[in-house]
């Protein structure tokens, strides 16, 4: 975001899983149950976010025009959901498959690191305009304020790619107000708008679900009609700030409606 957008910096690609870790002692039935995620880091390759998420193979089949595409009853335990890809910009990536209850959501953390969760996807916006989605910041990055390049940090990000090449971020920020939209980058050739969602501290530790017109922030953007889906990536990032940050994810989906 912000001048020179993290969604724009070069990216790692692609990761491979290494050894799965889980608690050494038996957790309480009334604690989180926590999958911590292993990367193998060293065999990283680098690659570009934009080629990354838009140059994906076309999906083979009929179109879905409604689908949950983040879908935590589908999950296994220290596994990255089916479908998604981690690809880390910098530092060191920190995730978990959480079961707390009922309820199953991915746990981000970040400490001076960049990186996301990406999957393709081909969905037009036209039957299915509405984006709907779970999210849960726990720590915001210090001082974080998408709208500078030297303190460009989120605790969470929502970014959709279509077919033009074009992107829509939705992003819970530290400081800029809630409901700014602004173009959010400066490279030539990279289209970013940023729609801040959530703003601050007061929501934090609360599970809050977010309801969009994809279509119609997309035509409020860049003055025309928006073109299909062909990729939705969920970031974190503190590499600007230095500072450390943590969110959680739960359904994400592509809706004919809005959620009532």
């Amino acid at each position: 975001m912000g001048q020179t957008s993290s969604s724009a910096r070069v990216l790692q690609d692609p990761l491979s899983l290494s050894s799965i870790k889980h608690p050494r002692h038996p957790i309480p039935q009334n604690q989180p149950n926590h999958a911590i995620i292993r990367i193998n880091g060293g065999s990283l390759r680098r690659a570009f976010l934009l080629p990354a998420i838009l140059s994906l193979a076309s999906l083979a089949g009929t179109t879905e025009t409604a689908f949950i595409v983040f879908d935590p009853l589908d999950w296994q335990s220290g596994r990255v959901p089916s479908g998604w890809q981690v690809k880390v910009n910098y530092g060191m990536p920190k995730i978990a498959t959480v079961r707390e209850g009922n309820t199953n959501y991915l746990d981000l953390k970040s400490h001076d690191s960049s990186y996301g969760l990406e999957r393709e996807v081909d969905v037009d916006p036209r039957q299915s305009p509405f984006l709907t989605w779970k999210w849960n910041v726990r720590q915001l990055p210090a001082g974080g304020d998408f709208r500078r390049s030297r303190s460009d940090d989120q605790a969470a990000q929502v970014l959709v790619a279509f077919a033009d090449k074009r992107v829509l971020s939705y992003i819970w920020d530290t400081t800029a107000p809630a409901g700014t939209m602004e173009s959010a980058s400066s490279i030539p050739l990279v289209h970013i708008y940023a729609v801040v969602c959530r703003s601050g501290a007061a929501d934090l530790n609360r599970w809050l679900t977010e309801s969009r017109n994809l279509a119609g922030d997309y035509e409020k953007a860049y003055g025309r009609p928006a073109p299909r889906v062909k990729g939705i990536r969920l970031q974190i990032n503190t590499q600007h700030t230095g500072s450390s940050a943590e969110s959680c994810f739960s359904e994400v989906a592509f809706r004919t409606a809005p959620l009532s």
